[in-house]
């Protein structure tokens, strides 16, 4: 069937329309990975350098918190506009440069935990790197305590030291529980025992000649406080870094994910050692922290992981920093 004259001259103009536009362009690709993770304010004259090591995701299992059901940890999580029977823990190394000394506190999972996460955590070294710091110039690890996601990083992947200028400094309590045969024999649970295995594995003769032991209510460098918070474990230390009339409370694991164990004071966090000695001291931290209104540092708060803390029903909250493009 021939075409009509009205059809054929439509076609045309079709074509010509197609041929005169201009040529689609394509998509930009996606990024498909965060831009590096670090963040940084001052206190007094000290620079702090917040320095993310990615995070932690795990199945909310039965016994997460000893001493609450799942489902109430899962409506903490809902009433958070958070996932579901996952727990997604961040962890957050500090860098303290007083001037004199370049300190990291806590040094997240390290490169085996890169490699076994697949990029989830052990982002500390890429982020280091990216916020200016060679780790050759550290002069000294802090260390909170002797859980793997604050000690890991210790080692490379290679376990050649991470930190090869450094001393490691650490809680005299602390390095005196998990070295003692005795309390490793008596370990019952199994996150205990498994602590007591890392811990041995983590500490080769390299890293066993740059410990130094430090003591509660003293400083562990100029500006650096150590400060007894026992009960996640035995020896477990947090820190105020201090300069002039300002600091910060470096808390470690008082608490861990603040809208599950801030909000929830009285729950029982499967890591915890002894969880009455850990809901004690959570309690009289955080009533310090609302009373004095003390800046606090948490490694397991969203990034940039520092703010303050207020009452909130029977427990508290986190009210975090305000984003600043300048120091």
């Amino acid at each position: 069937m021939q075409s009509s004259r009205r059809e054929i001259l439509a076609a045309t103009a079709a074509l010509g329309a197609f041929m005169a536009a201009p040529p689609a362009r394509a998509a930009a690709p996606q990024a498909g990975q965060q831009a590096p993770a670090f963040y940084r304010y001052k206190v007094g004259s000290i620079e702090i350098t917040v320095v993310n090591d990615g995070v932690s995701r795990m199945p909310i299992t039965d016994d997460f918190v000893g001493n609450a059901s799942k489902s109430d940890v899962n409506a903490a999580l809902e009433a958070s506009f958070l996932e579901k029977d996952f727990y997604a823990g961040p962890y957050n190394p500090i860098i303290v440069n007083t001037g004199a000394k370049l300190a990291l506190v806590d040094t997240g999972t390290g490169e085996t935990g890169f490699q076994s996460s697949k990029g989830l955590n052990g982002r500390l070294l890429l982020n280091l790197a990216a916020a200016g710091f060679d780790v050759k110039d550290i002069d000294a690890v802090i260390i909170s305590h002797y859980h793997g996601d604050h000690i890991n990083g210790l080692l490379k992947a290679d376990n050649s030291l991470a930190f090869p200028n450094a001393e490691i400094l650490v809680p005299a309590q602390e390095h005196k529980f998990w070295m003692d045969d005795g309390e490793m024999s008596r370990a019952t649970k199994p996150r205990v025992v498994f602590g007591f295995k890392n811990v041995r594995r983590l500490m080769t003769p390299d890293i066993l000649k740059r410990v130094r032991t430090y003591d509660w209510d003293k400083e562990v460098i100029p500006g650096v406080t150590a400060i007894a918070t026992p009960g996640h474990t035995p020896g477990h230390t947090s820190h105020v870094v201090a300069s002039g009339n300002s600091k910060v409370y470096v808390q470690a694991d008082v608490t861990h994910a603040p809208f599950l164990f801030a909000r929830h004071p009285e729950w029982h966090f499967m890591l915890d050692v002894d969880p009455v000695a850990a809901e004690a001291t959570r309690r009289k931290v955080y009533d310090m922290l609302v009373a004095e209104r003390m800046l606090v540092q948490g490694f397991h708060y969203p990034f940039p992981a520092v703010g303050h803390v207020e009452k909130s029903g029977s427990g508290y909250r986190e009210v975090l920093v305000n984003w600043n493009p300048t120091i």
